[in-house]
């Protein structure tokens, strides 16, 4: 496992699968078929905020010295953000 802040973090999948999903309507009766409707808006950000945090690339400016905190605010917004929907979790 690679550390993020000193920590094992893990993406919840069950987690965002409710988080974009507005309900479970049966289409069918006899077939015993379902249809899933998502929330199109919270899918994309989910999916471009997942993108950040799984292709960051640690870039560091020997310029900023002690202000160099190695990870960029797009990371930095997207981590915090699917951290605080439990969307990913502490190991």
């Amino acid at each position: 496992m690679l550390e993020i802040f000193k920590e094992n973090y893990y993406v919840d999948f069950d987690a965002v699968e409710k988080y974009v999903d507005i309900s479970e309507i049966n289409t069918s009766e006899v077939s015993g078929s379902t249809e899933v409707k998502i929330n199109i808006v919270r899918y994309e950000m989910v999916k471009l905020m997942m993108d950040v945090v799984m292709s960051e690339q640690d870039i560091q400016d020997e310029k900023l010295g002690i202000q160099n905190s190695n990870l960029s605010i797009p990371f930095k917004l997207a981590f915090n953000s699917l951290l605080n929907k439990n969307l990913i979790n502490k190991y």
